[in-house]
């Protein structure tokens, strides 16, 4: 690994403790490191505001002249609710910046970058790309696409069942995945169920891990009604791009019937496959129609990311080739 890949995985690091509080802005990680030695961190804090950028050189002081700063995600150029954090670093004295990636915003796709070589700072860009990508999917998503990025969980049997016949679905999966489940819903800026699945559950659908609570996302009910107090109705899976920006991460939780929408609509980006060893026989598939009428259009959509066991349970996470 070289330095720049090592003090990136720490701004990395970083921009995991904004994941799912910082929408519509991404949850960027800052360190400002001189002579070996981080002089300054810093996140995208909850709201958007300030920047990593910002918080790492009000930490570093005068220790951020000369240093090398690591950001994952291209320095803003022009001053918003606070001043530009190319302008920032360029202020603060640094002699490098290196990025993850660049800002695929309108207002800034390139401008910083520009603007730091501009004053004299080296700029490298592309350590940790793929990881800083995954890290900001919801926002990179709403910026190319203008929707969401959206994950479906499936929780299933051996044989692909999600319940019992009668229902029943408490719980096919143990207390590990179930707890990484919640860590998904933290990292998360809304949370979809069919009206299906509430009518039958009235799931809460708010994260249960200490020091976490403050985290559960926005509930979304996919329906052509109204929806309770408290949720927010989405007449169609095609509806999510009218979401307000402040959900870039939307996750998708049951059932079978609101992911098969998705999926035969193709707005499912990330797959999170929890199976259990167990075997349910005639009980209630996790998935229903999703339009497929050809079998070789099934190959070559979904490319495994991740494998993990959790306690008895394993976790697949497949990503969307598009």
């Amino acid at each position: 690994m070289t330095d720049d890949e090592r003090w990136m995985g720490a701004a990395l690091a970083l921009g995991e403790r904004g994941r799912g509080r910082t929408a519509p802005n991404p949850c960027v990680g800052c360190v400002i490191v001189a002579d070996r030695r981080v002089v300054g961190r810093g996140w995208t804090q909850p709201s958007g505001r300030p920047h990593a950028e910002a918080m790492a050189v009000a930490q570093a002081g005068d220790a951020a002249r000369g240093a090398t700063a690591y950001v994952t995600l291209e320095p803003c150029a022009a001053p918003g609710r606070g001043p530009a954090c190319a302008d920032v670093l360029i202020d603060a004295g640094v002699a490098a910046v290196v990025v993850a990636i660049q800002d695929p915003f309108a207002a800034v796709d390139g401008k910083g970058l520009a603007k730091l070589r501009a004053a004299g700072i080296t700029v490298r860009v592309g350590a940790r790309a793929a990881e800083a990508k995954a890290a900001m999917a919801g926002f990179l998503t709403r910026q190319r696409h203008g929707r969401p990025h959206v994950t479906l969980k499936l929780a299933l049997s051996l044989d692909g069942a999600i319940a019992l016949a009668s229902g029943e679905s408490r719980w096919i999966t143990g207390p590990a995945a179930r707890a990484h489940a919640h860590l998904e819903r933290a990292r998360c800026d809304g949370i979809l169920v069919g009206r299906g699945t509430y009518d039958a559950d009235a799931p809460r659908l708010d994260v249960r891990l200490p020091g976490l609570t403050d985290r559960s996302p926005h509930r979304l009910l996919l329906t052509h009604g109204a929806a309770p107090a408290g949720w927010t109705p989405v007449a169609s899976p095609e509806a999510i791009a009218a979401l307000p920006h402040s959900i870039n991460d939307l996750l998708i939780e049951g059932g079978a019937g609101a992911a098969s929408a998705f999926l035969g609509c193709d707005l499912v980006d990330r797959l999170l496959i929890y199976r259990a060893p167990i075997l349910v026989g005639a009980g209630k598939p996790g998935l229903g129609d999703i339009g497929l009428t050809d079998l070789a259009a099934a190959h070559g959509r979904w490319r495994r990311t991740a494998l993990r066991l959790l306690g008895v349970d394993v976790l697949e996470v497949y990503e969307r080739t598009r």
